[in-house]
């Protein structure tokens, strides 16, 4: 509790957490404090309502305080897409009521979002540890089939009760274990994008997601199990996982190359036996393509790198643009994204160069820092496995096939430099590709 009264002391948004067995009992209590005198709205689904809505309700009505009918989405679909946000905020407009998030990913961000349009504080009351963004800066909305980040408040106040959450479907806390456990190469990402000029490390945003971390991975099988001491660790991990990114008003503490592939997914509409893939479970795949290709680029080594070949092989905005449109070609949405991407984080060969060297010059150092950093591979799908996350790409629907074209996209999906920009950049990608699914490859295909 001490460190999460740290990390309130530098965020911008959240200004009360609560987490612990029971506590939903002291929801109205929040409540009064930060919205005196102010009406409550609970924003709920049938299944929220049911396990901790009622008791929110309860606790409100019990301390007084006035309160609109619930809104509950009815929706055994819903989703954070675009007509759902046009129904709350139809409801939310005819009143000022302060909205209070009875949910998870989804009911948070609806709340979030529609409260920012309204130019509304909200508070949220979390029934699973399953995402990182209850406590982040944004929200993942899905507008004309893309999904987007956008920028928006995180909750001035928020309550989890880990008993609620250790009894969630257990698919839940195990997206939550997945959405964890990708802190860790997403670290290792910002070590490279720090030693090639392109982004420093934030120490604050860095201690309040790695510090703890690992304890809070640290049993897989009690997560699975519903064990409520374990299940508060990792909510503990993933919240401040979110508070880092709220103070840093960016993911960039929290996501890395394993995000990339939740994003290109999602602008795919990735379902899988007719459910859409829940974002945990699409980055615990990134996450074994990522750490895969830091083992890859440990395994290389930069000492020997040729950095005059490379810069020589780089290609201008020009010839890479046309690669662009060859690659996405048919696909507008990933098109426009991966344009405006890559041109963001596009260099000339000067710029190249530097990076490179750069680099070259931190691998003896930076190459150590990097090994005890991540997981290695097997031990990562290992526990993957043991919590009841996928742990193949099949088992969220994408073939390998897939799984590689998604691969050769990723390089261009988004601005943030990873260590997939390392392989690009030092003309790797084509060995890299071999690794994973050529002959002996760890998903080989059949050629």
């Amino acid at each position: 509790m001490d460190k999460i009264e740290e990390a309130l002391r530098h965020t911008t948004d959240t200004k009360r957490l609560v987490i612990g067995p029971g506590c939903i009992r002291e929801s109205a209590a929040m409540f009064l404090d930060l919205f005196p005198g102010r009406k409550a709205i609970i924003i709920a689904d049938r299944n929220t309502w049911e396990v901790a809505g009622k008791d929110v309700r309860k606790s409100l009505f019990e301390a007084g305080v006035p309160q609109d009918e619930p809104f509950i989405f009815m929706d055994p679909d819903l989703y954070a897409e675009w007509s759902y946000v046009e129904q709350l905020k139809a409801r939310l407009s005819e009143t000022d009521a302060i909205p209070i998030a009875v949910g998870s990913g989804v009911i948070n961000d609806l709340t979030k979002y529609v409260a920012y349009l309204l130019g509304r504080r909200y508070m949220t009351v979390g029934t699973a540890a399953s995402m990182d963004g209850y406590t982040a800066y944004g929200s993942s909305i899905t507008i004309d089939g893309n999904k987007q980040t956008v920028d928006c408040p995180a909750p001035y106040g928020f309550v989890m009760d880990p008993v609620i959450a250790a009894e969630a479907p257990k698919e839940l806390c195990a997206s939550g274990y997945g959405d964890l456990i990708a802190k860790i190469p997403a670290g290792a990402d910002w070590m490279l994008a720090e030693a090639a000029g392109v982004e420093a490390i934030d120490p604050l945003s860095w201690h309040l997601v790695q510090d703890g971390l690992r304890e809070s991975l640290s049993d897989p099988v009690a997560v699975r199990n519903g064990d409520v001491s374990y299940t508060e660790k990792l909510s503990e991990g993933l919240l401040m996982s979110g508070f880092a990114m709220q103070a840093y008003r960016s993911s960039r503490p929290a996501s890395g190359m394993e995000h990339q592939f939740s994003h290109c997914w999602d602008m795919e509409n990735l379902c899988f036996q007719g459910k859409h893939v829940s974002h945990g479970f699409k980055v615990s795949i990134g996450t074994l393509v990522s750490t895969a290709s830091l083992e890859f680029l440990l395994d290389e080594g930069l000492d020997g790198l040729d950095v005059d070949a490379c810069v020589d092989a780089w290609k201008t905005w020009e010839e890479t643009e046309k690669d662009i449109r060859s690659i996405f070609e048919g696909k507008p949405g990933h098109l426009s994204r991966a344009l405006k991407e890559t041109k963001e984080k596009y260099v000339d060969r000067d710029g190249l160069r530097k990076q490179l060297e750069a680099l070259k010059a931190a691998w003896p150092v930076l190459s150590c820092r990097i090994r005890d950093q991540i997981i290695p591979f097997e031990t990562l799908r290992e526990n993957l496995r043991l919590v009841g996350a996928p742990y193949e790409p099949e088992m969220i629907g994408v073939s390998r096939d897939r799984l590689r074209a998604t691969l050769a996209c990723i390089p261009y999906m988004r601005s943030r430099f990873t260590n997939i920009d390392v392989v690009f950049r030092c003309g790797l990608l084509p060995a890299l590709d071999r690794k994973l699914f050529g002959q002996g490859g760890i998903w080989e295909i059949n050629m």
